[in-house]
């Protein structure tokens, strides 16, 4: 019977992972080179959930405990001896820190973690350079999505941040730069997704039958017109947490994020470069929560990256952020 060591690690599931499938879980995080693998060990009961042993179709929840063994270590707590600094570390800036907590303003183009091609990500580098061994992420963002990045320094504030998580208490307002201009101005998106293959690619799609509900309250802030073609700012806010919930969303309203390679139009990919348009114009602009062990409410907030600047005047981004609350 396969046991726990004391050389085992262990991985937190977190608040996006909600009712995933456990081999899914460590498919994401290893890279889907490493299935086979992954399915022999949970089979022999050597990668446990909890404690105990697990299949894997067993559906994970935030906060539960994944063991793993030696010969498949967690990304987040595997890094080279002596990695070199990456250029972008210096220019991170620190948003929040206190005894337990670190927030940063990650950058567009940079990985939250390593894996699937990957060596290393921003957790692997903070860790590393700050010297915070226990740090880990309390949720995570898309490569290509700059803003808010929450961090927990130990395990017990990591369990509390995902316990809030999945009480919904922690509450995210995205902005975001779509194409075209859209009506109502205020609203409700809502949809059911589910990860699917699609040409080019796998990506998550609508299925109204077999997809986990998906929930965001959005507002327009601005809308303006660059050389002729329509744009619109719009405030986010997510009430679940599924994988690229907000792009799919906003696709399926006829309103592609700007530069979003995976889910936009061709045609406004086009045009979008066509106008100097770099990246994705998405940025999680704001996190409230109540503080984990302070019992006190805390807002943490990432000013625009100096792309956005391109598209909207310094004193529009000033009035924009008031506007949203």
């Amino acid at each position: 019977m396969a046991t726990i060591s004391k050389e085992d690690s262990m991985l937190l599931v977190g608040p996006d992972e909600e009712n995933s499938r456990l081999d899914r879980v460590l498919m994401r995080r290893f890279g889907e080179g490493k299935r086979t693998l992954i399915l022999r060990l949970i089979r022999k009961g050597n990668v446990r959930l909890n404690r105990r042993r697990a299949k894997p179709e067993t559906r994970v929840h935030a906060g539960d405990q994944i063991f793993l063994p030696l010969s498949l270590r967690s990304p987040e707590e595997t890094l080279p001896a002596r990695t070199r600094v990456p250029s972008w570390l210096e220019s991170i800036e620190v948003l929040h820190e206190d005894d337990v907590l670190l927030a940063v303003n990650k950058p567009a183009g940079i990985v939250v973690h390593g894996g699937s091609g990957h060596q290393c990500g921003l957790i692997e580098t903070m860790r590393e350079h700050r010297g915070l061994p226990e740090l880990r992420l309390a949720h995570r963002l898309d490569r290509d999505t700059s803003g808010v990045l929450l961090m927990a320094k130990n395990l017990a504030a990591l369990r509390l941040l995902a316990a809030s998580f999945r009480e919904r208490s922690i509450h995210k307002t995205y902005l975001a730069l779509v194409a075209g201009h859209m009506y109502p101005h205020a609203g409700r998106m809502h949809s059911r997704l589910k990860k699917g293959a699609v040409r080019g690619g796998e990506r998550m799609v609508v299925d109204h039958a077999g997809g986990k509900e998906s929930v965001t309250d959005f507002q327009v802030v601005y809308e303006g017109c660059c050389r002729g073609w329509p744009f619109s700012l719009l405030a986010l806010q997510p009430h679940s947490g599924r994988t690229h919930q907000l792009r799919v969303q906003l696709q399926r309203e006829g309103h592609a994020i700007l530069g979003d390679r995976k889910y936009a139009d061709r045609s406004d990919l086009r045009q979008y470069r066509s106008l100097g348009g770099r990246g994705m114009m998405l940025h999680a602009w704001r996190l409230r929560l109540w503080h984990p062990l302070r019992q006190q409410p805390l807002e943490i907030r990432a000013c625009l990256p100096a792309s956005w600047k391109d598209w909207l005047s310094e004193r529009l981004l000033d009035e924009s952020a008031s506007s949203c609350g």
